[in-house]
């Protein structure tokens, strides 16, 4: 068979010229930079030629993924057979391109790779893919985070430990923890900010900024201004540690009483925009399953505690801890069931608006309960519009049709599958554009969540059953405070 030539429209073909152009440029520029005679280039030029690095590589590989669409779909129907056999494979292979890129520029391209895994409404062979990347970096000296302690806490901050471990207990994208010792003897953790970060978050966010809009141009229909966005907000946040250390102490008073959770104190006076100290809190990561069995502790009974935790913040608290993956959520062998859970890395929260966290409520009874038209009508209220057909779809595995909350029957299920296979790509960006940033926040965490007690075996039930008691809770109750307490049973009395 003779394929017939095939011919970008101008402005896809003007606009990938540009982008190849501009990636060529800035590798040549580097190079140049890189091999030319003289002095030695200072710490900020050596950050600049980083950063074209980094970005040569982001627009060498989005004009490569988006030849690759247009050459593997053109010609195709988009409701044919032979496109939806199609689009899996390419949404695979430039999965895999861009995790090579996240790989290969690290730092806040891997950030924001796990950011958008954990977006309920991008292909699945995306959010596979990317969740796969690990937030780890090889450490810097402890002579740089020196300089850094000595800048926040004063050139004598040695006088206020025993000891300080220069060994990081753990490094990632934009900090480095060290485990020390205070005079009075209490344990704590050093969270150490690198001193360039947030000039490198400000020129990689441009640049995702500036591709964002370049696919926006070529296809209208893809809108992802809202991505990038919420990753700078994201980002802005995990950089300023003293609204962490707000953060933590808030969520340490949400849950004051509730003996299940431990979030680490924090130490004000060794505290500032670039370190937060903390007490220091020993555990292993929430789906470490040799651990739990080594401790005696049923899997199910720990995955319970976690929705519970996080279900009191959705629908009671309207406080969401917006990071919940297994490395920020430890479990400890202290506690009086045989265990408790760690709450780490408060940087990221999502104070709900309190009329969305009641509707919020309504809506998840209204999920269980099958209530198909309170459904809709929620959903249109939220800006669901005519995608509000597809909550329960979303939240519950199930069809808006279905008459079981909690399981499908084969007709069903084929009915699910038929009604996804008609959605487009088109459809989810509008969909994440018309609803709003709580909902998102939700769709964010609970995305994660469901991720962490699949991969503890655990029944999906837990999480509907969880989430319907505290919806129940939130809907009758004001914001939980020192006027409305609610009997759990995971709270020990001592």
């Amino acid at each position: 068979m003779t394929l017939k030539p095939f011919y970008f429209p101008a402005k896809r073909k003007t606009t990938l010229f540009l982008l190849t152009a501009a990636a060529t440029a800035t590798v040549a520029a580097v190079s140049q930079a890189a091999n030319s005679d003289g002095l030695s280039p200072s710490p900020h030029f050596s950050a600049e030629i980083h950063g074209f690095v980094r970005t040569a590589r982001a627009v060498s590989t989005v004009a490569s993924t988006i030849v690759d669409y247009e050459l593997s779909l053109r010609g195709l129907q988009r409701d044919s057979d032979q496109y939806r056999q199609t689009i899996p494979q390419v949404h695979l292979r430039c999965a895999k391109r861009f995790s090579k890129l996240c790989e290969a520029n690290k730092g806040f391209y891997v950030k924001a790779g796990q950011f958008v895994a954990s977006q309920s409404a991008i292909p699945k062979e995306y959010s596979s893919t990317l969740s796969a990347l690990q937030d780890q970096v090889a450490p810097l000296p402890y002579n740089v985070i020196k300089e850094v302690l000595k800048v926040n806490l004063g050139p004598d901050f040695s006088d206020m430990f025993l000891s300080v471990d220069e060994q990081p207990i753990a490094a990632a994208s934009i900090a480095q923890v060290h485990h020390a010792v205070l005079k009075s003897g209490h344990e704590v953790a050093i969270k150490v900010q690198y001193p360039w970060i947030e000039q490198q978050m400000n020129f990689d966010t441009r640049t995702m900024y500036f591709l964002s809009k370049t696919i926006g141009l070529l296809y209208p229909q893809y809108r992802f201004e809202w991505l990038p966005s919420s990753f700078a907000e994201s980002m802005s946040s995990e950089l300023d540690f003293v609204q962490e250390a707000k953060n933590s102490e808030r969520a340490a008073k949400n849950f004051y009483n509730n003996k299940m959770v431990r979030v680490p104190h924090v130490f004000w006076e060794l505290t500032t925009k670039q370190v937060l100290t903390m007490q220091f809190c020993s555990g292993h990561k929430i789906g470490d399953l040799d651990f739990l069995n080594q401790i005696g502790v049923d899997p199910e009974k720990v995955a319970k505690s976690l929705m519970e935790l996080f279900a009191e913040m959705i629908f009671v608290h309207g406080y969401i801890h917006g990071d919940p993956h297994p490395g920020n959520i430890l479990v400890s062998p202290e506690g009086c069931n045989g265990f408790s859970l760690v709450l780490l890395d408060h940087a990221v929260y999502r104070e709900l608006d309190e009329e969305f966290r009641k509707d919020f409520c309504q809506l998840w009874e209204a999920l269980i309960l099958k209530d198909s038209k309170k459904t809709m009508v929620l959903g249109e209220r939220f800006g669901a519009g005519k995608f509000s057909r597809y909550l329960p779809i979303i939240f519950t595995g199930t069809t808006i049709e279905s008459k079981y909350a909690f399981g499908t029957s084969v007709e069903e299920k084929e009915t699910m599958k038929n009604e996804l296979k008609s959605l487009l790509f088109e459809d989810l960006s509008s969909f994440m554009e018309s609803v709003p940033p709580d909902f998102i926040a939700i769709m964010r965490a609970d995305g994660l969540l469901r991720s962490i007690i699949r991969k503890m075996d655990v029944s999906r039930i837990t999480r509907l059953l969880t989430y319907t008691k505290y919806a129940v809770y939130g809907r009758l109750c004001p914001k939980l405070d020192g006027e409305c307490k609610m009997a759990r049973t995971n709270y020990c009395k001592f």
